[in-house]
This record gives C-alpha cells, structure tokens and sequence, in this order.
C-alpha cells in the first residue's frame, strides 16, 4: 500500500515543529513521502536528514499546489482520507477504508484494461499486472477549505475530540496497515537502534 501525507495550511513561523514530527511520523509508520502545501525547505531538509542516518526512500516535497494533487490523485484511482475531528470515528470507519482502498485499485486497473482495449494496445480479456493500493491522507493545520471534506472519500476523526494532529496521524495509519509497519526494515540506513530491555543501544552500519 502507498501511502502519502498531504499537510495543509502549514505556517512556516509557528507550524515547523508540528509538520516536521508529521513526516518523521509518516517515515516511521510506512508513509511513503510527504506533500506540503507550503514552501518550507528547513522543514524538507530536517526530515531528509533523518531519513539519511535511520533509513528508507521517504520524500518530502514542499511548495505543491493542493488543489491539483488532490485532483491527480483521484484521477489515477487513488483514494483520498482527510483527518479531521468532525469526522466518523476511526474504530468505525476503518474496515471501509481499507476496504475501499483495495477496490479504489480494482477499479483503476479495470479502467487502464478498457482504454488499452480500446486503443488496440491491450487483447480483450487479458489481465493487468496488479497496481499497488493508493491513499492520500490529508493533514490540516488551520482551518481547513470546504471542498477538501467534499473531495474526500472519507472524513475520519480520531475520537472526535481535540488533539494533536501528530498523535492522529499516527493512529490512523497503525489502525490502515494493522501494525505491520511496527515491523518495517529501513534500507541503507547508517543507524539502528538494538532493541534491548534496559539501556540503550545504537549500531553504526555504514561508514
């Protein structure tokens, strides 16, 4: 499953902390990158460090249009969830959204089928090699624009009361994947913690 963050409405003077700990949360739960509707290179380059010494091919890109990611996203099949307080309760809504992630590939590999059909690039009844499941979960920072609820195939709160949106990140994306990103290995990292009980303990990999 690719999963990718869209931060919204991000201050570079006050919001800087936030959004960063958004994306070393999204690296470390199985995100793939991270869009931000702002220009913040220090944000970029905090996260890129991390991503450097502890591993993985996280992205950070700032400066994007959102309008239009939301729009390309959705065009090529991909699904779109926005976190949001006013929105149905995870534990409720979660099985639907995985759920619907999954079709939301189904669907976009049936469309590619037909327009090859139909160009002649494609025999009738042969199958497409199977894409993998797309979701764009969209964080806010303040208030948020109407359409982004409209455009969203599902609003979701996380208990539908106020907190952080760091703290709701990170349990949605434990409840999508159902943990498996605990156990996530980080290629051509440079660090590794060894796990140990009592103490502390780091491995050095690379040079």
């Amino acid at each position: 499953m690719e999963i990718v963050i869209l931060r919204l409405g991000h201050r570079p003077e006050r919001d800087k902390r936030t959004t960063t700990h958004l994306g070393l949360v999204g690296r470390a739960l199985g995100a793939r990158g991270m869009l931000l509707a702002a220009n913040d290179k220090g944000v970029e380059r905090s996260v890129r460090e991390v991503t450097k010494r502890w591993g993985g091919d996280f992205f950070v890109q700032s400066g994007v249009k959102w309008r239009a990611e939301l729009r390309a996203w959705k065009q090529k099949g991909g699904k779109v969830c926005h976190l949001t307080m006013y929105g149905e309760n995870l534990p409720d809504v979660i099985c639907e959204v995985r759920e619907g992630v999954r079709e939301g590939v189904r669907e976009g590999v049936r469309e590619e089928v037909q327009e090859e059909v139909q160009e002649g690039v494609r025999e009738e009844g042969r199958e497409s090699v199977q894409e993998e499941a797309r979701v764009l979960v969209v964080v806010g920072a303040e208030k948020v624009p109407y359409e982004v609820f409209e455009a969203a195939d599902w609003n979701v709160a996380v208990s539908n009361q106020p907190h952080s949106e760091v703290a709701a990140l990170a349990l949605f994306l434990d409840y999508l994947q159902e943990g498996r990103e605990l156990r996530a290995k980080f290629e051509g990292a440079e660090l590794e913690v060894v796990p140990k009980r009592r103490g502390k303990a780091v491995k050095r990999l690379f040079l």
